[in-house]
């Protein structure tokens, strides 16, 4: 196989259940870490030639072991190793029960990482992104994207939540049920983080790998919370995006608008199952934030054209949004909303207060230039576009931009 871009989806698909079972195993971040980052080079060595194992966590996570005990013994010396019962209650990886390593009634050694990550001792802030970290494997640039927060003043915070996280002696243990209902609303921001991270990023199949696990983490909290409304919502808004994947993109890897898309192409046995659950959801009502985001998501999967959206009602949930969880990039989204009904002037105004607070953020800057454009002020539209490329966290989103740019000159000067 020449391309090896098969490993590193791989890699990526695997790592939240290999880290979970090695931080399980030897009760420490950094030993966890960098035996999974040793495994993952033996893996880039062993797999070109041999081909992916049958299970690749399970690989990961006996060679990462075997590594990490090894580097113990040479640390060690001539002191003798603790028994495994000393340092571990896991079930040898070797076993059958390789595929479910969690011994507790969780089921799930990911979730279970989760809900440890996010321990009460830790700031909400560093709770998620110690998870992001460790879990998920992102980088200190991506957190830090997700965040709209520099990449130092994040490699810092992950910095401080290990090192707290040390000095407490955090128990790593599965909490019992009410502590599990404390630390949920850090776990759901975690997991929409992670879904938000692979959407945003590409078609490549890595990144589809962080929507999939993002799922189905939301699915494997459904079943610890069967009648919480806001975990309904999350699973509803994640499944109801990633319905739309398959039209996202054109055969270059561009970004296709919602409004442009091919609704053939979204997945309609996903969209029967978000549209269920936000159904499901709003008959407790109870609404919060998630379950608000799944019903703007339902609406436009509810929409048979572009043509036919309900934007009015779109706006209206949007303000019921702003009001519950204020935001900037909340508002920003309800401006485009904004713009459908009462035209891009009203959307310019709304966001005119938001450029400090989102003076890093690309969408701001597209948003607003397409306003511009709509208004015919193109010398105002190519400098914020300008701004947009220069923020483009991919090499698609930058190509949309230029493409969006190009095209709206071409129909001028046809005109």
């Amino acid at each position: 196989m020449n391309d090896l871009s098969w490993i590193n989806a791989a890699l990526a698909a695997a790592r939240p259940q290999a880290v979970g079972a090695l931080l399980r195993y030897f009760r420490d971040l950094d030993r966890a870490e960098e035996a999974f980052q040793e495994a993952a080079l033996r893996a880039l060595k062993n797999w070109p030639q041999n081909g992916p194992p049958r299970d690749p966590a399970a690989w990961l996570i006996m060679v990462g072991r075997n590594a990490a005990l090894d580097g113990v013994r040479k640390d060690a010396r001539t002191v003798a190793l603790p028994d495994d019962d000393a340092i571990s209650d896991l079930d040898d990886v070797e076993t059958p029960l390789a595929e479910r390593l969690d011994g507790s009634h969780y089921r799930d050694d990911v979730l279970r990482l989760l809900f440890i990550c996010c321990h009460p001792d830790l700031p909400a802030t560093q709770q998620i992104a110690l998870a992001l970290r460790i879990v998920s494997g992102l980088t200190v640039k991506q957190i830090a994207r997700a965040f709209l927060v520099s990449e130092a003043a994040m490699e810092q915070r992950i910095t401080r939540a290990k090192q707290r996280v040390a000095r407490a002696d955090v128990p790593f243990e599965a909490p019992g049920p009410v502590e599990r209902s404390q630390r949920l609303a850090a776990v759901m921001a975690m997991v929409y983080l992670v879904f938000n991270e692979g959407y945003s990023a590409g078609d490549g199949e890595a990144r589809a790998a962080l929507c999939d696990e993002a799922i189905r983490l939301s699915r494997l909290l459904l079943r610890l919370f069967q009648t919480e409304p806001e975990v309904m919502g999350l699973a509803a808004l994640m499944i109801l995006q990633h319905a739309r994947a398959r039209a996202r993109f054109d055969a270059d890897g561009e970004i296709i608008l919602l409004e442009d898309q091919d609704r053939s192409r979204w997945n309609g046995e996903l969209i029967g199952e978000g549209l269920a659950l936000m159904d499901k959801a709003m008959r407790h009502n109870r609404p919060g934030a998630y379950q608000i985001q799944a019903a703007i998501a339902a609406t436009h999967s509810r929409a048979v054209r572009a043509a036919d959206t309900d934007w009015a009602g779109i706006d209206a949930l949007y303000a019921a949004l702003e009001r519950m969880q204020p935001s900037p990039v909340i508002t920003l989204n309800r401006a485009v909303a904004t713009a459908k009904i009462a035209g891009p002037e009203a959307a310019l105004a709304m966001i005119a207060p938001l450029e400090s607070a989102l003076s890093g953020y690309f969408h701001f800057y597209g948003a607003r230039g397409a306003f511009l454009l709509q208004l015919g002020r193109t010398a105002e539209a190519r400098t914020d576009f300008g701004r947009a490329i220069a923020l483009a966290n991919t090499p698609a989103e930058a190509a949309h931009i230029r493409r969006h740019l190009d095209r709206h000159l071409a129909d001028a000067a046809a005109k």
